[in-house]
């Protein structure tokens, strides 16, 4: 079930909204909270619809398999109202993230159209899984952005092992009610006892990026000017 976390106001999680990943990683970075060698995925995941605005929600968690038909005969991957009940106790908005432990990931897709829409309709943003999608043209049209692995023909036997557990994604672990935030670059996890400085300290970042550029470009450029330049930002 959902660890408690501190959730943003619909304000603050516009704003988180507005960035893009990169920025809000280097955001992070700067506030302190974590190793800069953790909290995003890599090398496991392509951007499905990289034209769509930054995804942002709290995670739902679920571990799944597709190349083999589960256990208990189960035919249609989509009818579990134990997992869509469980979506809704998370706070929203919701992104949906799902660990394929088949030693193949991605044998067949979880999620397709009907997922997505039964997805949005309890609004969630999109889904994370180092598994297979599918229907591409159809959920891209809707707006719900996916992050996967890979692309399947096929459902094959996708079903739901478990859900509510943490799960790992690209070397990064989610847990359930996570702050989510991806985008072309990526996908990554915003810490919550810092989410709502984020913003913020972007903007900062922002300004004084800025001023390093347009130094770059001006007359006035040289590299004397550029170490002093890192010397005042390093405190020296």
């Amino acid at each position: 079930m959902p660890q408690q976390q501190r959730t943003l106001s619909a304000a603050d999680l516009s704003k988180l909204g507005a960035l893009d990943t990169c920025s809000v990683s280097n955001a992070i970075e700067r506030l302190s909270v974590r190793p800069r060698n953790e909290g995003f995925v890599h090398g496991a995941l392509e951007c499905r619809f990289p034209y769509l605005s930054p995804m942002v929600g709290y995670a739902a968690t679920a571990r799944i398999r597709t190349s083999e038909a589960p256990m208990d005969g189960t035919a249609c991957y989509y009818d579990r109202m134990d997992w869509w009940t469980y979506v809704t106790s998370i706070p929203g908005p919701r992104v949906m993230v799902l660990e394929d432990v088949d030693e193949r990931p991605g044998f067949g897709a979880f999620v397709g159209e009907i997922h997505a829409a039964i997805g949005q309709a309890l609004h969630c943003a999109g889904c994370v899984t180092n598994g297979a999608v599918r229907d591409l043209p159809a959920v891209g049209a809707r707006g719900f952005q996916l992050f996967s692995g890979s692309v399947a023909v096929s459902h094959a036997y996708a079903h739901i092992v478990e859900f509510g557990q943490p799960v790992e994604i690209g070397g990064t672990r989610f847990h359930s009610g996570d702050l989510i935030h991806g985008d072309c670059h990526g996908v990554q996890r915003i810490p919550s006892e810092i989410a709502d400085e984020v913003p913020g300290e972007v903007f900062r970042m922002r300004v004084a990026e800025r001023e390093l550029i347009d130094f770059c470009v001006s007359p006035r450029f040289s590299l004397d000017g550029l170490a002093q330049r890192f010397r005042r930002e390093n405190g020296q």
